[in-house]
């Protein structure tokens, strides 16, 4: 049952964040860094893959396992969740949305101008220089022996291509991180779905709403609030809670 108090709040919201995280992607089968590798990487930690001294200890074997994940991505199909979140920008007057997703479901869900605080799989980078190639990437083929595939090399420097992702010990995307903060503390409700609230500074989102004076609510199987007022939780999968709250709300079923 989603209360009253929410229900009006979303009604009258001209400003809407909803921050997504790893939980929203899992729905549509893409596993969360907490989840054990499986298959021919089951021998490995994903958290020690994703630091930019693996990439220079063994280039082919980083390169390999993030192709590997991109294609399990491309694989995937957005899930209700995704398409409520798009469905939602149809009809607030403005919505931001933030994500620590890497994937790009969300777009392909409908969504626009996303902001990635975590960055992209889409989007490799030069090691060396930092440029982006300017080419799409499709479909990868399967890395040889399911681990090691040599990266590109860059047009600018011949450097070689990284994953364009955020690993551990590197900092966030300054503009994407200011551009999330200043949304967070001038929305009138956000919504943080699928996400543990424990990877910072990106955590700080739904606190910043709060503390500005916003309506937040949290969308997990287990979500936890720590304030009574202006904060609610919806207990559940996104796929279900966002389509049920946009239905009451506004009155329409979310696309399948």
């Amino acid at each position: 049952m989603i209360p009253d108090p929410l229900l009006d709040a979303l009604h009258r919201a001209r400003h809407v964040v909803v921050f997504s995280g790893a939980g929203v992607s899992a729905e549509s089968g893409i596993p969360t860094f907490r989840d054990s590798l499986t298959g021919l990487w089951e021998r490995f930690d994903a958290a020690s893959l994703a630091t930019p001294e693996a990439f220079r200890a063994d280039p082919a074997l980083v390169w390999g396992w993030y192709e590997w994940r991109r294609m399990k991505v491309l694989q995937a199909q957005p899930n209700p969740a995704h398409m409520a979140i798009a469905e939602l920008a149809r009809h607030v007057p403005h919505l931001t949305l933030v994500t620590q997703n890497v994937d790009d479901l969300h777009e392909r869900a409908g969504s626009t101008d996303v902001i990635h605080l975590h960055g992209s799989l889409h989007q490799p980078r030069c090691f060396n220089c930092g440029k982006s190639p300017d080419t799409s990437r499709t479909m990868p083929d399967e890395p040889e022996g399911g681990r090691r595939l040599e990266p590109p090399r860059c047009a600018a420097c011949s450097g070689q291509l990284r994953p364009g992702v955020v690993w551990f010990g590197e900092s966030l995307p300054t503009e994407a991180l200011n551009t999330a903060f200043a949304a967070a503390q001038s929305c009138d409700l956000l919504i943080s779905v699928g996400t543990s609230g424990m990877v910072y500074p990106a955590a700080e989102v739904p606190g910043l709403a709060w503390h500005a004076g916003a309506v937040v609510v949290h969308v997990n199987p287990q979500p936890q609030t720590d304030r009574s007022e202006r904060e609610f939780a919806l207990a559940g999968p996104a796929g279900e809670q966002l389509p049920l709250l946009i239905r009451q709300v506004f009155g329409q079923a979310t696309p399948g």
